[in-house]
């Protein structure tokens, strides 16, 4: 999606972020306040150790900018220390993203079975389930995911946790 900034020609577009730092305490402060300080926003943010030998984690930002401004959050990421390498992508159709979100129900029995109506119509998977909750997981594009929520937060959305998984470049 673009939205025209007001400030430039520039178009805003949607990014996803990857960022290979060391795994030790404070880094992901360091990097979030990059973002903060200098007004840059954060969609949602997933961190994961991925070498445990080397102790290197990676981080993954979703964020919105003008081209410029992604260069420029990825200059000044290269900065900083803990970091090794950063990649961008845009969200745009020459990439396949999926997201996985995790959503848990709490409600009366009447409004439990409609939401596992949907749920089922969705084909999320039900992770723990009790007689005033159940907790789903559902893989598929943000777009189908926001419906998803959309069509359930009138049943009783307790919490909702996302993450962004970019699958392929076309």
């Amino acid at each position: 999606m673009c939205i025209r900034d007001s400030t430039t020609s520039e178009q805003l577009e949607r990014h996803i972020m990857v960022v290979w730092v060391d795994n030790e305490a404070g880094v992901l402060a360091r990097v979030s306040g990059l973002f903060s300080g200098r007004g840059y926003n954060i969609e949602s943010l997933t961190v994961a150790q991925v070498d445990e030998e080397k102790n290197i984690s990676r981080i993954t930002i979703a964020t919105n900018g003008t081209n410029s401004v992604i260069e420029q959050i990825k200059a000044q990421l290269l900065k900083l220390i803990p970091v090794y390498k950063v990649a961008s992508f845009p969200v745009d159709d020459k990439s396949i993203f999926r997201e996985l979100a995790l959503i848990k129900v709490i409600a009366d029995k009447k409004n439990l079975e409609k939401a596992k109506e949907i749920c089922n119509s969705y084909k999320a998977q039900y992770l723990d389930t009790t007689s005033t909750s159940f907790i789903v997981e559902f893989h598929s594009t943000r777009r189908e995911i926001d419906s998803f929520i959309k069509e359930l937060k009138p049943y009783g959305i307790a919490t909702v946790s996302y993450t962004h998984l970019r699958a392929h470049e076309t």
